[in-house]
């Protein structure tokens, strides 16, 4: 019975082609919509995700807060302080460091490139690896001899030297008051994430700044003095628990309450903006939703249109033996299947623009088959809601009524 429901409402539908078309198209562009969005979403917290994972889930700066208004001279951290709790939590801290940055004009002949310093530690390329292409890293010697010696990515030794081998070349900056030659002494190049390189494709603004990675303790001198510790946990810990202990040990190390001090982690981060981007791409889905219900309105007006023109089709079943329950299958049958087919119409239309947006962009998109399979039986059940008062009234037909209407 449901085989031969299921070959009639096919052939209604294919009788009025145009009609049908014209009545999936809401639940078309509602499931489409929907697919769209969620994808896109998904997609985001997808490139946000592998963007904080390149930068480093387990880092976060630890300072005094911004609230605390006594601040003073022992607020600051110095490096034996940092020396000492590198031997305190061992293997659970993977690197720490001074948080140290600087910007200078870097001059070579007469190119004058407006740089920005990043002071690191000999092993930074372990918890943020990049490709040397020339050259070497900072070494532990460079770190602890205070040496003047950069290292810095291919495309700020292209505009500053004109090359992308810039090994051995020397440069005068200014850091702190202080001009000093600096070299060399490698190059690198980091792999950007699809969410950096689609940012920078979009970005309109020519960025003439270069970078580089220069050893922390030249920019902590003369004093040696900093305010922000930055730390990354080793893989292995609980980050929660970990940077709990981290604040506690902290705190006491400086005579100060732990609710003193502000902690930034980027698992927090991250689970801010996921949070953040799952939020929006649900209410933006939920608007796109509506157009469901209009697509379902739809339906319902075309299917009462369809119960009208049968009336005779009806009282003839009805007089060869159709029970009241078989004719109202017939036609939630026949809702369902339309809608059925625009949700599978929206859902091709909806991932096919979410791909080819990925392909122009260049960007791996996330389609949740999950949120399809959803999509297609939701769609059906809008069908059958829609779909039950004009198959209602059409099982209640009178059979010698339905056979008299012309």
């Amino acid at each position: 019975m449901l085989i031969e429901n299921i070959i009639m409402a096919f052939s209604a539908i294919r009788a009025n082609k145009m009609r049908s078309f014209l009545t999936m198209l809401g639940i078309i562009i509602g499931i489409g919509s929907v697919i769209a969005i969620v994808s896109i979403g998904d997609t985001m917290r997808s490139m946000f995700a592998d963007l904080y994972e390149d930068i480093g889930v387990t880092q976060a700066y630890l300072g005094i807060g911004y609230w605390v208004d006594d601040m003073r001279q022992g607020d600051y951290f110095t490096l034996d302080e940092m020396e000492r709790i590198k031997e305190v939590f061992g293997d659970e801290i993977a690197y720490i460091d001074s948080n140290a940055f600087a910007s200078g004009d870097a001059m070579q002949g007469r190119t004058t490139v407006k740089f920005q310093y990043q002071g690191i530690d000999y092993n930074y390329n372990q918890v943020q690896p990049v490709n040397m292409v020339y050259g070497r890293y900072l070494t532990e010697s460079d770190i602890k001899a205070r040496r003047k010696n950069v290292v810095m990515d291919v495309e700020s030794a292209v505009k500053l030297f004109g090359q992308e081998n810039a090994v051995g070349k020397t440069f005068r900056t200014t850091i702190y008051g202080n001009t000093d030659q600096y070299t060399v002494v490698g190059v690198y190049r980091k792999d950007e994430t699809p969410l950096q390189a689609m940012m920078k494709a979009m970005s309109m603004s020519v960025n003439d700044t270069g970078s580089a990675l220069v050893p922390y303790t030249i920019l902590t001198w003369p004093n040696d003095y900093f305010y922000y510790l930055h730390v990354f946990a080793s893989g292995n810990v609980d980050l929660d628990e970990f940077y709990g202990r981290f604040v506690d040990y902290v705190a006491r190390m400086k005579g100060r309450d732990p609710s003193d001090f502000n902690l930034q982690t980027a698992a927090q981060e991250m689970n801010s903006v996921d949070a953040m981007m799952g939020g929006l791409a649900s209410s933006v889905g939920g608007i796109a939703a509506i157009s469901l219900l209009v697509g379902g309105i739809g339906i319902m007006n075309i299917m009462l249109v369809s119960v009208t023109e049968r009336t005779r089709e009806i009282g003839i079943r009805k007089s060869l033996g159709a029970r009241t329950r078989d004719i109202k299958i017939q036609f939630l049958t026949e809702s369902a299947i339309l809608s059925a087919c625009g949700g599978i119409i929206g859902v091709l239309l909806g991932m096919g623009l979410v791909t080819l947006g990925g392909a122009v962009l260049q960007i791996k998109t996330v389609i949740r088959f999950d949120v399809v399979i959803l999509a297609v039986g939701f769609s059906a059940v809008v069908g059958l809601f829609f779909g039950f008062y004009p198959a209602s009234k059409a099982a209640k037909k009178d059979p010698i009524d339905a056979l008299r209407y012309e």
